[in-house]
């Protein structure tokens, strides 16, 4: 009898302390990618097969508190070599003033800037031997580092946002390398198609040059096509990078997804350094979170040895072909 008693009071202590407490929503979700390469490249060391892998895991906690606010945590583990395991971690309050975000996240430019490979499934991933060079034509400044961001409450079909990350007090970060990011997307219907126009700035402050990028996109989507052209910058010490993208995607209906894409970057102080990317995909369904892509990409990357800094510089063009399988959870 006193055993049923002491049950029935820890049961009952135990329904109250549940009833009190807040019960927040979870949401689990994983993906990852395995890759087969192939690189046709002028460069010995570049040239051959190879293997990678990319995976992720995302663990999201939303909780609502009696006066309105959403609170929300958010942590993504990455498996990748050479990343950390926790590859970002925030906390978020949202409302009717908008969203605060603050802990290691992305920033705002990278939130809201669009690029045109973003209409296929893989991103370039060519390496090179020189870094003054860009393969994309999106915000050329932004990591995960501890930050706080604002963004704007949607108004009509514009959002927008800002980020701050401070350097710290170390003395080796103390050196005025603070990150301010904007971003912006405006969304609107044309007649029955959806036109969305995205851009974003990113400041990194330096005790003699900043580095500042600058990006803008516009993206169309007509049914099954969407279209997205973009254009962005990238200024720094004997860096000044223009960068151009267009990229097409269109969904065939049968789980098949055809794109193609084009970039080039040219580095207006490097004079004759440019970089040229073109690439075609088909992305198939298999089953329901399982998804295999073939990438074919030719690349074309030249400079002037008279008038580029680095020593190790080397030209090189050929052509990458890639088989990736994406199971997502």
């Amino acid at each position: 009898m006193r055993k049923l008693l002491l049950s029935s009071t820890a049961l009952a202590t135990a329904a109250a302390l549940t009833a009190g407490a807040a019960v927040a929503d979870v949401s689990i979700t994983a993906a990852t990618d395995w890759q087969y390469s192939s690189r046709s490249s002028q460069v010995t060391a570049k040239d051959g097969t190879f293997f990678s892998n990319d995976s992720e895991i995302a663990f999201k906690f939303t909780n609502k508190t009696d006066s309105g606010l959403t609170v929300g945590y958010t942590v993504e583990m990455f498996s990748d070599d050479g990343e950390g395991t926790i590859d970002e971690s925030s906390i978020s309050i949202s409302g009717g003033f908008g969203k605060v975000v603050l802990g290691e996240q992305d920033g705002a430019a990278d939130n809201y800037a669009l690029n045109a490979l973003d209409a296929i499934a893989e991103e370039s991933a060519i390496a090179f031997a020189s870094a003054s060079i860009s393969t994309h034509s999106d915000i050329q400044i932004g990591s995960d580092a501890n930050k706080v961001a604002y963004h704007l409450p949607a108004m009509g079909g514009f959002t927008a946002g800002a980020s701050f990350s401070d350097s710290g007090t170390a003395a080796a970060a103390n050196t005025g390398t603070d990150t301010t990011e904007y971003g912006f997307q405006y969304t609107m219907d044309a007649a029955g198609n959806t036109i969305t126009l995205a851009g974003g700035s990113a400041t990194k402050e330096a005790a003699t040059k900043d580095t500042d990028s600058t990006a803008l996109a516009v993206r169309v989507v007509a049914g099954n096509l969407t279209v997205i052209a973009s254009q962005s910058t990238y200024e720094a010490v004997d860096e000044d990078r223009n960068n151009v993208g267009v990229g097409v995607s269109y969904n065939m209906g049968n789980g098949m997804v055809l794109g193609a894409y084009t970039n080039k970057s040219e580095d207006d102080l490097d004079a004759g350094e440019e970089l040229s990317l073109t690439g075609a995909e088909v992305v198939y369904t298999i089953a329901t979170g399982l998804k295999a892509a073939v990438t074919v990409e030719d690349y074309d990357y030249k400079y002037t040895a008279s008038t580029h800094e680095s020593a190790n510089t080397v030209a090189d063009s050929g052509t990458v072909s890639k088989l990736t399988i994406t199971a997502s959870f």
